[in-house]
């Protein structure tokens, strides 16, 4: 099998320091391939970035009439949040309309991302809890969806669980593949993950977009996460974070989210275009300059969102002292 093309670089004084290797995808809603690059048929574990798919079970199982989730908590459900207030408030906020608390959550705790967060949290004396780990919102969710079908909320995380096995379904029936046990692996929030081609995850996101070949339940489910989600982008992940910027850059345009590893997945939504992309090293700081070099190309950005765009397409690197010593740049 053929390596994947070079699609970002490290430059270090007059130097290339590192080689970024990575595939990228964008389709339509129809499968159309509008341009790509790499091997987008080899199966890659999606992680975070397809956290708006697995919420999807909160509208099927019918948790948003029963529990009343609010637009913010519909955003949580598809964040990597930081940890911040909103993120916790809005995390505890909805267990206590369901009747739960922290001890509920088993995806971990973890010391907030946003450092003045931390910071504030370390001033309190406290320790942190389950609600600052980056994925409560979506656990979050998936406690009421147990609690809509009338099952256990005690190990719902676990493939087996009645919750697990619908996120799965859930998956499936947007990316129109198969999810196998054969390439199964468990995320860093304790839940299942499972690997599929990069195509089929922006294939997923296409549809999702535009509604086109999903059942009218999944079109509108689809269509309230991705309002959410852009509509409170801050929720989705946290101060200065690329996603949050993207998405209030792109005013309801763009759905764009990050997984472990160097995934980066999203729609141009106006175009009805889903996208995915791995960094094959994993690099996240090279996925971003990946992401940003295809949505330059591709999604139509004004000056606003070009300037932010070339920022991330070319990351300027720094001593400690403060001085320019190279960049991460988009190549390819």
């Amino acid at each position: 099998m053929d390596a994947n093309p070079v699609l970002a670089e490290t430059i270090r004084g007059n130097w290339i320091e590192n080689r970024h290797r990575g595939a990228y995808v964008v389709v339509d809603a129809d499968g159309t391939i509008i341009a790509s690059a790499g091997d987008i048929e080899r199966p890659i574990f999606p992680r975070s970035a397809i956290k708006s798919m697995q919420a999807l079970p909160i509208f099927a199982q019918h948790a948003e009439d029963k529990f009343h989730h609010t637009e913010e908590e519909l955003a949580l459900a598809c964040a990597s949040h930081h940890g911040e207030d909103a993120h916790v408030a809005t995390a505890q906020g909805l267990l206590t309309r369901l009747g739960l608390s922290v001890a509920d959550l088993e995806c971990g705790a973890h010391q907030p991302t946003n450092s003045i967060a931390r910071e504030k949290l370390r001033a309190t004396g406290a320790e942190p809890s389950a609600l600052h780990n980056n994925c409560s919102g979506k656990h979050s969710g998936m406690l009421s969806v147990a609690l809509a079908m009338g099952v256990p909320t005690a190990g719902y995380v676990g493939r087996e669980h009645e919750v697990q096995k619908r996120v799965r379904a859930a998956v499936e029936a947007v990316i129109g593949e198969p999810l196998s046990e054969g390439k199964c692996g468990t995320d860093g929030c304790s839940i299942p993950t499972f690997a599929a081609p990069l195509r089929a995850f922006a294939y997923g996101f296409a549809r999702m977009a535009t509604g086109r070949g999903l059942s009218d339940e999944l079109s509108t489910a689809a269509r309230r996460l991705f309002d959410a989600a852009t509509s409170h982008p801050h929720l989705v992940a946290g101060t200065d974070h690329a996603d949050t910027l993207l998405m209030a850059a792109f005013k309801g345009r763009l759905m764009q989210k990050v997984g472990a590893e160097g995934v980066q997945c999203g729609a141009i939504r106006d175009k009805g275009w889903g996208y995915a992309l791995k960094c094959d090293d994993g690099n996240i700081a090279a996925s971003q300059a990946m992401l940003a070099g295809m949505l330059l190309k591709l999604a139509d950005p004004d000056a606003e969102q070009r300037t932010l765009l070339e920022g991330l397409a070319h990351q300027k690197i720094r001593s400690v002292r403060g001085a320019e010593v190279g960049e991460l740049r988009a190549v390819g």
